[in-house]
């Protein structure tokens, strides 16, 4: 699995690409600040038609609602341009605010990123 030169940090989100699939990381807390802060970057990162979308939510500390809306917003986008949306979380704590927004139906959470570029791939294969 290559990764790409096409990387950037802004604050609480880093985004890059990895074996053609766009990876979006989370990092620290994701309350509503930082939801603001995300919000136009998660856009411009989920704007390609197509896309394999991977959120990784392993350097997140913190998670709330604000959160959640994030990750639907994103979903929603991916999905609207014919792509699709993957979600890695290792955290008990996110699990537990995902079951109770009622959204593990939504969203498969996998335990690491390369369970999601694996499952990617076979998909991009198939």
């Amino acid at each position: 699995m290559q990764q790409g030169n096409s990387t950037w940090p802004i604050g609480h989100i880093h985004t890059q690409q990895v074996s053609g699939v766009t990876v979006i990381e989370f990092h620290d807390e994701i309350d509503i600040a930082a939801a603001q802060q995300i919000l136009p970057n998660l856009d411009a990162a989920t704007a390609a038609p197509g896309q394999t979308v991977v959120i990784d939510l392993t350097p997140t500390e913190f998670f709330d609602a604000y959160g959640l809306r994030l990750l639907c917003h994103a979903e929603r986008r991916v999905t609207e341009r014919g792509g699709w949306l993957l979600l890695v979380c290792p955290h008990s704590m996110i699990l537990r605010i995902l079951h109770a927004g009622h959204l593990i139906g939504r969203f498969t959470p996998l335990t690491t990123l390369e369970a999601a570029l694996v499952l990617a791939d076979t998909e991009a294969a198939g």
